[in-house]
């Protein structure tokens, strides 16, 4: 027993410090990343931009599965996009509530003959209907096939060589397609794949299919959520795209070439971590191929979407997540710590299965190590006491960093009072948001381990429309 404890107890003081060197590492290339997109950042681009006979044509591929509360205010926001050319395709998978009626009747939406390219599989498209003009929309009914399901059959309908990925309970800025496509304007023949920024939409005043003013969620739980999104992708998605070892794409938005995704066989429909899985893919593809390409991500582009505000929703979402990370990186470990993959393969993916994957499963070793050490007389109470105060000292600082990165490249939140929960919530997340958080992952192990399928629902609460 003694062994025992002295061994968990130090590797888990080693797992620590490597953890907090990354975060190190990542810091300064997060500054510089979001430092280079606000000085790039240009208002008269978007002009230009929607001008050109040159930019391309944007699909946006909008899967929906009972989403009657929210449907309607995400396609109108998508459809109030500031861009020359471009579609909006709405999936109904198999929804058994009024999504497919709500849109029909809101457009006037008339049924036409499918007629899909029939490049990916899904599960076959039973209805379609298009809207008149102005509104370049159509909807696509199918039976229920899970969401990865639903994308392919998008991209199979989809007309335009570019296409973005979005959810229903999602809203996105005016601007976000012309600054999606910025990228690949700049480098289209080696950008394949874009990122951009998901925010949390909960409690924010919605007009015409806008987010008119951002606030921070009356719920603890959603605002907890917040600075959660903040530091994942200001943070750390920034880093990641600074070493060209971005490895997701979040299927809440992102942008793709649709050849290249009908290359790699479009979405893989056996897991619930699809966005992961085809970043890694196209990666994967792209270099074995020896073909030149680029993964990068836009911070300015911004998505609003509905996180959970319910524990059950939230502990769903989380234990899903847990699952698709496993179900990638097992389905791609023969990429890890091989040199032709680069960063993705040397860097990011080592980083995600020691950090992400296992970072649950230490943390429990660590939490039932140290009080039989106490209790022993191994471990000492002040060791112990220094290893939490560091670890949340640390974990504070990197949401604050991530914080202070959005006050300086957007100050989305304006209101004082928002401001000072939001550094509130910073230092108390490490109290116990994050611990449930990790809770939820530790039950995600469990669920593979018993090889649960299904992806869970959330409750839907729809935006606060003014």
């Amino acid at each position: 027993m003694r062994t025992t404890v002295e061994v968990v107890g130090l590797v888990s003081t080693l797992y620590a410090l490597s953890l907090n060197l990354s975060y190190l590492l990542l810091w300064p290339l997060a500054r510089r990343g979001m430092t280079r997109a606000i000085r790039r950042r240009s208002w008269a681009w978007h002009e230009e931009a929607f001008a050109s006979p040159l930019t391309p044509g944007v699909s946006i591929v909008v899967p929906a599965f009972n989403e009657e509360t929210v449907i309607l205010e995400s396609v109108r926001s998508l459809l109030a996009q500031r861009y020359s050319l471009f579609e909006v395709v709405v999936v109904d998978d198999g929804s058994t509530d009024a999504t497919a009626r709500t849109l029909v009747d809101a457009y006037g939406l008339r049924r036409v003959t499918p007629a899909p390219r029939n490049r990916l599989r899904y599960e076959p498209v039973t209805e379609m209907y298009r809207a008149a003009a102005p509104h370049d929309l159509t909807l696509v009914r199918k039976p229920n096939g899970g969401r990865a399901d639903a994308l392919n059959a998008g991209l199979d309908v989809a007309r335009h060589p570019y296409v973005i990925v979005t959810d229903a309970d999602s809203i996105i800025d005016p601007d976000g397609l012309s600054v999606m496509v910025r990228p690949v304007l700049e480098d289209p023949e080696r950008v394949i794949a874009v990122g951009g920024t998901i925010r949390v939409g909960n409690s924010c005043r919605i007009e015409s299919g806008r987010v008119m003013e951002p606030r921070l969620p009356s719920g603890q739980l959603a605002a907890y959520q917040v600075i959660e999104y903040l530091r994942a992708f200001l943070f750390g998605r920034v880093a990641w795209d600074a070493i060209g070892a971005l490895v997701i794409v979040s299927g809440a938005f992102g942008l793709f070439s649709r050849d290249v995704v009908d290359e790699v066989g479009g979405y893989w429909t056996d897991t619930v971590g699809e966005d992961l899985e085809l970043t890694v893919r196209l990666h994967r593809h792209m270099r074995d191929q020896g073909r030149p390409y680029r993964i990068t991500y836009a911070p300015d582009p911004v998505c609003w979407t509905e996180v959970p505000s319910d524990i059950g929703s939230l502990g769903r979402q989380r234990r899903r997540w847990h699952r698709g990370l496993w179900e990638c990186l097992w389905r791609h470990r023969s990429m890890m710590l091989r040199p032709r993959y680069g960063a993705p393969g040397m860097v990011a993916l080592p980083y995600f299965l020691t950090f992400e994957f296992a970072g649950p499963l230490m943390e429990a070793s660590a939490w039932v190590a140290f009080p039989i050490g106490l209790a022993l007389g191994i471990v000492s109470w002040h060791l112990v006491a220094a290893f939490i105060l560091c670890s949340w000292v640390l974990g504070s600082l990197v949401t604050l960093v991530a914080c202070g990165l959005e006050e300086q490249g957007y100050r989305n939140y304006r209101r004082l009072r928002d401001l000072g929960r939001m550094m509130c919530l910073a230092v108390f997340e490490n109290m116990w948001f994050r611990q449930l958080i990790d809770f939820y992952r530790l039950a995600g192990v469990y669920d593979i381990v018993r090889r649960k399928q299904g992806w869970g629902a959330m409750r839907r609460t729809g935006f606060n429309e003014a």
